[in-house]
């Protein structure tokens, strides 16, 4: 189990500095023991706000975080559990909505057991108007990064922290829908911790509280867009693509073009992103259970300003890969931050798995995030460039491609085999298909071939 901080410990974990905001007096009428005329519940509320010294379980307030502006959502655990209720409620819509009038980012840090029993139906309401404060956040293009302390259950978790732009989680944090208290027996344990939620790419990263103040600070920046106290404005400049990280002259021939983009030897993605980028934090899984160890969503940073990328390593992308593409870019359109993608892989993967995780409308979900992001898209062919599963991460205006880059429409065995030809053939294809670098560029599928010293 994660050590329960309180309120107070983590605002002073966190934070450079914190001013707490009152929320505006509703006309909702006080009731005693609250809306169901729950005995006792008063009761019980003056207890915690005793043995706490809060009112409620939630404050919120303006705050820094490394230097960046922000408001921030603080859930007091000992307050009741960190259950929601109405004043609640009323407390997390109106952090949201400062967030949204000042146009800082909203940090959440959240350690909740649920809705709050003693108001019923009012309380399990209070979820609903936390998803229409999420929809206006994030139409006005206002970040949330959350944080998911022990423990964070029931609707805080499926709202608050699972609604949230990038989640990040204190290992051995209970983080699950379902409490202790109410899951099934036989249930295995790990799937409701923190790390069980990171495996199955609910949760970017997992984060030690020693960490803390210095991964929000990072992400801060990067979700603002490099540079502290705004958010951008306006739509940016398309960013260059990486330079080549190996010098070599056009391939001869289309079969020698493919042996170059499948040698072992060549840069890959990885090497790529780590010269382009100064800092960067990673987007891990796509929100429904799947996870592609194969592609690298995430922000980073290139000359001071912050990129978003997606980058196949050389595997055959599945279906999670091309969902984490989409979510990451759409993320970025909806902040203003212009996207590189870095595209290698040999295509979809084609095993029944992947037909069952949903692999065309996955490959289908990629194109469009891509085909209707607002922010400039760039694309830069480092190896293999497979048919669809290769093109889906290109920006249909905006691709480079390296000296060591094909993009075909088939693998050239497989095209030789749908022919009927041997396969020693499959050079013969290879030319046929056009698929060199030079070839692409000819063929307006590239705009060019990058070096070691320019696009």
């Amino acid at each position: 189990m994660a050590e329960r901080l309180t309120a107070r410990e983590v605002i002073a974990l966190v934070t450079d500095d914190f001013t707490r905001l009152r929320t505006p007096a509703t006309d909702a009428p006080l009731l005693p023991d609250g809306p169901l005329g729950w005995a006792g519940y008063d009761a019980a509320r003056a207890r915690a706000a005793e043995q706490t010294g809060e009112e409620e379980s939630v404050l919120y307030g303006r705050a820094t975080i490394g230097g960046h502006s922000v408001v921030l959502v603080v859930f007091e655990f000992g307050f009741l559990g960190g259950s929601l209720g109405r004043a609640a409620g009323d407390r997390l819509v109106a952090a949201y909505r400062a967030a949204q009038a000042a146009r800082v980012p909203l940090v959440s840090l959240v350690a909740t057991g649920g809705s709050r029993m003693q108001e019923g139906m009012i309380a399990l309401t209070q979820l609903q108007r936390v998803a229409e404060a999420t929809v206006r956040l994030r139409a006005a293009g206002v970040p949330h990064v959350t944080v998911l302390r022990d423990p964070s259950t029931g609707g805080g978790w499926a709202t608050v922290g699972a609604g949230a732009d990038v989640v990040l989680a204190l290992p051995s944090a209970q983080v699950a829908f379902a409490g202790s208290r109410v899951r099934p027996r036989d249930a295995d344990p790990a799937a409701y911790t923190a790390e069980g939620q990171w495996e199955c790419g609910q949760v970017d990263a997992l984060v030690d509280p020693t960490d803390l103040r210095a991964t929000l600070s990072l992400w801060l920046r990067l979700l603002t867009g490099g540079a502290p106290g705004g958010l951008p404005e306006e739509t940016p400049d398309p960013v260059p693509p990486p330079r080549a990280l190996a010098e070599a002259g056009p391939p001869g021939t289309g079969w020698e073009a493919v042996v170059r983009a499948r040698s072992a030897g060549r840069p890959r993605a990885g090497a790529y992103l780590d010269a382009y980028f100064t800092a960067r934090a990673t987007v891990r899984g796509d929100r429904a259970g799947g996870v592609d160890p194969g592609v690298e969503c995430g922000f980073g940073l290139h000359e001071g300003r912050t990129v978003a990328y997606a980058a196949q390593d050389g595997s055959a992308t599945r279906p999670a890969g091309f969902r984490t593409v989409a979510r990451l870019v759409r993320l970025a359109d909806r902040l203003g931050i212009p996207v590189l993608t870095l595209i290698d892989t040999p295509g979809a993967s084609n095993d029944a798995e992947a037909e069952r995780a949903g692999a065309g409308p996955a490959i289908a979900d990629a194109f469009t995030a891509i085909a209707g992001a607002r922010v400039p898209v760039t694309s830069l062919l480092v190896g293999e460039g497979g048919s669809g599963g290769a093109l889906a991460l290109a920006a249909r205006d905006n691709t480079w491609t390296t000296p060591d880059g094909y993009f075909s429409v088939i693998a050239p065995e497989l095209a030789a085999a749908i022919l009927k030809r041997t396969p020693e053939h499959a050079g013969v294809t290879a030319d046929q298909l056009r698929l060199r670098p030079q070839d692409l560029v000819e063929l307006g599928i590239v705009r060019g071939i990058v070096t070691r010293d320019a696009p």
